[in-house]
């Protein structure tokens, strides 16, 4: 992957780290919240740091 695109893959990687971030707040913050809901959202955090662990060890 090129240097540019892999940036912007990087790039877009974190941005949804973040996302689900808030969501993830979002989620603890409710009155009763979807442990199951949070859980996912753990494991795609996980999926997507791992991932851009890789990334950024490439470089």
């Amino acid at each position: 992957m090129n240097t540019e695109k892999q940036e912007k893959h990087l790039q877009a990687l974190k941005d949804k780290h973040h996302a689900l971030d808030v969501q993830l707040e979002e989620e603890m913050a409710r009155p009763a919240p979807d442990e199951m809901k949070i859980q996912e959202i753990k494991k795609q955090k996980l999926k997507i740091k791992e991932e851009i662990q890789a990334l950024e060890s490439e470089k």
